[in-house]
């Protein structure tokens, strides 16, 4: 892909999404000149008080990472001769089930760890239309980077690998349109729309980004405190851009983990950088299906 054909690309986007990229574009560029390029945006951002092991997150996503994937390889082992669809089907209902284990117990080490329990955690119901119109806002403003993330990608992988270069699609998504079966697509959309969004935030930014920006504040009292929070949202996102097995997705992902880890330092509220994620993975859905 060259310059003139990104070009090409960018004129085939409708008035709907070239509607979107700019009113994206005017919302971020706002928020610049308003934060001073971003250095004052978090200057009144609150620590949440905590007495979580520094070992804690990585016990979970070790956990997460390592126990479901073992889980449905002995399934695969026990039940060989299952239809390809169900075996996809199974494979689903353990990381629903794996899901929202996890999130059960994230929950309950939240409640004990975080001086305000689970409210300090950032999940206060009393919050949920504040930032559900906030989320929309949010990833609004970010959209125009991940589509100009996406493109270059795969421009520079085009320039590395060659032009047979693209990126593939989330495992989830090729399953979503290799099997019509409802029941395959309920619990593909159940993940992406509900569990994931939960369990990833709870993980990457509640206890991870938290803990990280703990240990700074900690370790490095020389770092200014309005630069402590980016870091830890820097290290959270880029750890949350390589749990993903494509590396392709990285640019894009990290942007949004960005805005993920941004919206939950501003807010302090857990629910919007879940509502944002859930967006997120809801468009990509239906994007993939409206094909």
């Amino acid at each position: 892909m060259n310059i003139l054909e990104i070009i090409k690309q960018l004129n085939n986007i409708n008035i709907t999404e070239a509607a979107i990229c700019l009113t994206g574009l005017f919302l971020l560029a706002r928020w610049l000149l308003t934060t001073s390029l971003g250095r004052n945006a978090l200057a009144d951002s609150i620590p949440r008080r905590n007495n979580m092991p520094f070992y804690l997150p990585f016990v979970l996503l070790f956990l997460w990472f390592g126990s479901v994937p073992l889980i449905m390889l002995i399934t695969q082992q026990l039940l060989p001769d299952l239809p390809d669809w169900q075996n996809a089907l199974l494979d689903n209902l353990i990381l629903c089930a794996g899901a929202i284990l996890t999130i059960i117990l994230i929950i309950y080490l939240a409640g004990i760890s975080f001086v305000r329990r689970l409210k300090g955690f950032g999940l206060n119901a009393k919050t949920i239309h504040r930032d559900f119109f906030a989320a929309c806002i949010n990833l609004l403003s970010i959209w125009p980077l991940m589509l100009a993330a996406i493109l270059a990608t795969i421009y520079i992988g085009r320039h590395i690998f060659g032009q047979d270069f693209k990126l593939e699609q989330h495992e989830e998504l090729e399953l979503i349109t290799a099997y019509s079966q409802l029941s395959v697509r309920i619990t593909i959309i159940i993940i992406a729309v509900v569990l994931a969004p939960v369990l990833e935030e709870m993980l990457f930014r509640g206890l991870f980004q938290t803990m990280m920006r703990s240990f700074l504040e900690f370790r490095f009292s020389n770092i200014q405190p309005r630069y402590t929070p980016w870091l830890a949202i820097l290290i959270s996102s880029g750890l949350f851009a390589m749990a993903h097995a494509n590396a392709g997705h990285w640019p894009a992902l990290f942007i949004l983990a960005m805005c993920l880890g941004y919206s939950y330092e501003k807010s302090g509220s857990l629910l919007r950088s879940i509502f944002i994620h859930s967006f997120f993975n809801a468009i990509t859905i239906i994007a993939v299906l409206a094909q």
